[in-house]
């Protein structure tokens, strides 16, 4: 069932994303070659519970981390460990902060040290891909404007879609309803209504949008080998447009 949340609900998720903003922000500045996924792990636990919040995925279906980082070809879910980041990583950093009983959810890629400027153009383009799919929302538009402008974006710029994960509600739950791809036809699918809250993240790939999952059923590869890159804001729906709940 889709929920639309009240003005304290909204203000309280806000909260809940200012933290994990700033645990983003945090994460950036010690994102360098040699730095550990579990280093980053660590420090993001430390720094959401110090201040009052849970990492929503630690535990969750039995993930063992608080944050998910995947690199390269590794689309997500990522599970934290002692492998360093090195010059060139694409590394997609995911995770969900529980504060005050409600859910936010955000994702930033990052590209570390020199690359190629084909792996330049994906990240940027994804994540202009999440804000061409958050201009179609508004009180009265469908789901599926959202992820056909999404995968309209991408697909111009010759890159691949990820059909198998998709964005969704959020709020006193880390996933609740709707269903939001990153695909799809424009008309189609729920209608938009002022008051809910939803996670948009589109998942990008350099290459094909096939995927597998790794021998530990979670971390999500693409099946070529080429890497992708993730961004996502939880947005809550107004009557004439969307704001973003997860930023400063």
């Amino acid at each position: 069932m889709i929920s639309i949340k009240s003005e304290r609900e909204i203000n309280l998720i806000k909260e809940s994303g200012h933290l994990n903003y700033l645990t983003h922000e945090l994460l950036k500045k010690h994102l360098k070659p040699g730095i550990t996924t579990n280093e980053l792990d660590k420090i993001a636990y430390d720094f959401i519970t110090k201040n009052g919040g849970y990492p929503s995925c630690l535990n969750y279906e039995g993930f063992p981390k608080s944050i998910c980082v995947s690199i390269n070809d590794e689309v997500v879910h990522g599970i934290p460990s002692n492998r360093k980041i090195k010059n060139g990583d694409v590394v997609s950093i995911d995770f969900c902060v529980l504060l005050n009983g409600y859910h936010s959810d955000s994702a930033r890629t990052y590209i570390v040290g020199d690359t190629t400027e084909e792996v330049k153009d994906l990240v940027k383009n994804t994540e202009e891909a999440l804000y061409v799919g958050l201009q179609q929302i508004k009180e009265g538009a469908k789901i599926g404007d959202v992820g056909a402008a999404i995968q309209e974006y991408a697909e111009a710029h010759g890159l691949g879609v990820v059909r198998e994960l998709v964005g969704h509600g959020i709020g006193t739950e880390m996933h609740e309803d709707p269903d939001v791809p990153n695909y799809g036809t424009k008309g189609t699918g729920k209608t938009l209504k002022a008051g809910m809250v939803i996670a948009v993240e589109p998942m990008i790939t350099l290459g094909d949008y096939h995927v597998g999952i790794l021998e530990d059923d979670w971390t999500i590869v693409t099946q070529d080998g080429l890497p992708s890159a993730h961004f996502e804001h939880t947005v809550v729906v107004t009557k004439d447009g969307y704001e973003i709940l997860t930023k400063e």
